[in-house]
């Protein structure tokens, strides 16, 4: 059985590696005048403060590349400016030629998906020039159909922001949002501290607005938002399950079970990747020892024994030596389920991932799938609802 498991584990980190080796590269602009926050924003969004890795190449007089080693996204940085007609112009021709020549390329990792303007919001008002050039952009910008989102920084008085958006829209500019942020907490002398907010509305508008193509990526690097991350790691896990079940329409043998491996390896790189966390080989034989050590069944389905359907209501019993369809279903369902538990729970700085190897780490994760495992039919039900919602990227 050892071998088995560390056959597996080494099989899921391959299948990590490959899929982030494929991952498109996510390339946004981001413009703005000087000391709207640009970089601090950027850091809050994206994982390993992407700003700070050094100052970038520079593309044109006026705009920096930001990227970084083996993270598959780019931020077109432009210079901070102030009113003056021939910068702004510079500044504008520079983002629209940026455009140009990444669709010239006819590649997804060249061209330029989303633009963040950045606006101020504590300055308490919006020049008119500044609406202008946002006008200029939107129209000029209008046969490449780069999404512009404005993005009010440094919010402090949710009021104050709130008609700032407003004004905005009211331009009926061609923009597709304008969403207040507060990209880290503000702390108030004597009166309190304003927490960070905004950030996971900002993650989602993106999702909606660029490419399928994209979502693995965005997923990947952004930090933001632990539901939009939920939310895409639980479609894959329905995707999964669906796949599991249909494997299983005729019943499997025990010793066909392995079978169902391959999909559930995918499944659990690919809610690795979609966290953006760096998972290694121990880590994922830890996942396998303690769900299969608990009298489960995993990704090595030919080990399913009798005690694994005292857990699944309904399954009924090991009717010669098979495993249903639905407990195929469940079984997947209930391994997903219990590794996004674990994901939420690193991501919120409940756990570490070193900690999953410890005595107390296999407990947990032995105990969450356990619980998936007795919720059986209803949780596949509702992830299997998941990919009947037609409004669910």
């Amino acid at each position: 059985m050892l071998n088995d498991i560390n056959k597996v584990a080494q099989d899921t980190i391959n299948a990590i590696n490959e899929k982030i080796k494929n991952l498109n590269t996510l390339n946004i602009i981001v413009a703005g005048k000087t000391g709207v926050g640009k970089s601090t924003l950027i850091n809050a969004v994206f994982k390993d403060n992407i700003v700070q890795t050094g100052m970038g190449r520079p593309v044109t007089n006026h705009m920096r590349k930001i990227s970084k080693k083996d993270i598959p996204l780019a931020i077109y940085d432009t210079r901070g400016f102030e009113l003056g007609k021939d910068v702004q112009e510079d500044v504008k021709k520079e983002i629209l030629d940026t455009i140009k020549d990444g669709l010239a390329y006819n590649d997804i990792n060249k061209a330029i998906h989303c633009i963040w303007y950045c606006i101020n919001t504590g300055s308490n008002r919006i020049e008119p020039e500044e609406i202008e050039w946002l006008r200029e952009l939107s129209e000029e910008n209008n046969s490449t159909q780069v999404p512009i989102i404005v993005v009010l920084t440094q919010t402090i008085s949710k009021k104050n922001a709130e008609e700032m958006k407003n004004l905005i829209l009211d331009e009926n500019l061609d923009i597709i949002q304008v969403i207040p942020v507060l990209a880290k907490d503000y702390e108030i002398e004597g009166l309190g501290t304003v927490k960070a907010f905004g950030l996971d509305t900002l993650i989602q508008v993106m999702g909606e607005a660029m490419p399928d193509e994209l979502m693995d990526t965005l997923q990947h690097v952004q930090i933001a938002s632990l539901s939009e991350k939920k939310r895409k790691a639980s479609k894959i896990v329905a995707t999964a399950a669906l796949t599991a079940t249909s494997e299983g329409a005729a019943p499997i043998p025990f010793a066909d079970a392995a079978l169902l491996i391959p999909t559930q390896v995918t499944m659990i790189a690919s809610i690795t990747v979609v966290f953006g966390f760096e998972i290694n080989k121990t880590v994922i034989t830890a996942l396998l020892s303690s769900t299969i050590g608990s009298g489960g069944a995993t990704l090595l389905g030919r080990t399913v024994v009798s005690n694994v359907f005292k857990l699944v209501p309904g399954a009924g019993s090991v009717a010669g030596g098979a495993i249903s369809a639905t407990t195929a279903g469940i079984i997947t369902a209930a391994l997903g389920a219990a590794y996004i538990t674990i994901m939420e729970m690193i991501y919120k700085g409940e756990m570490n991932i070193e900690d999953i190897s410890s005595k107390k780490g296999k407990e947990t994760l032995s105990k969450v799938f356990n619980d998936k495992l007795k919720s059986g039919k209803d949780n596949l039900a509702s992830y299997l609802a998941i990919l009947s919602d037609k409004n669910n990227k």
